[in-house]
C-alpha cells in the first residue's frame, strides 16, 4: 500500500516542540507526526467500537447503568476521608 501526503497547519510553538522531539528521538518530523496520528486513530477506533457496543446493548434492552448522581457523589468523594465505594450498575 502506498503512502499519501497530507498537508496540515500547526501553530509555530507546536512545530517547534515537534522538531525538538524528532531531534531527541533521532527521527524526522513526518515519522513522528505519522506515529502520533496512527496512535490517535487506534485509540479513537477502540473507543468508537466500545460506544457502538454499549449503544447496541441499550437498544437490545441489555444496558446497565449507574445513576449519574451516584457516580458524581463517588467521584466527588475521591481523595477524602469518606471515600465512597463505586456505584453499582443497575
Amino acid at each position: 500500500m502506498s503512502k499519501q501526503n497530507i498537508t496540515i497547519r500547526l501553530d509555530p510553538e507546536t512545530v517547534r516542540q515537534l522538531d525538538q522531539m524528532a531531534q531527541a528521538m533521532e527521527r524526522d518530523r513526518s515519522w513522528l507526526m505519522s506515529r502520533a496520528i496512527e496512535r490517535f486513530v487506534e485509540d479513537e477506533a477502540w473507543q468508537v467500537g466500545e460506544i457502538r457496543e454499549a449503544v447496541r446493548k441499550v437498544r437490545e434492552g441489555r444496558g446497565r447503568f449507574a445513576p449519574h448522581e451516584e457516580v458524581t457523589a463517588w467521584l466527588d468523594s475521591w481523595g477524602t476521608d469518606n471515600e465512597l465505594p463505586p456505584p453499582q450498575c443497575k
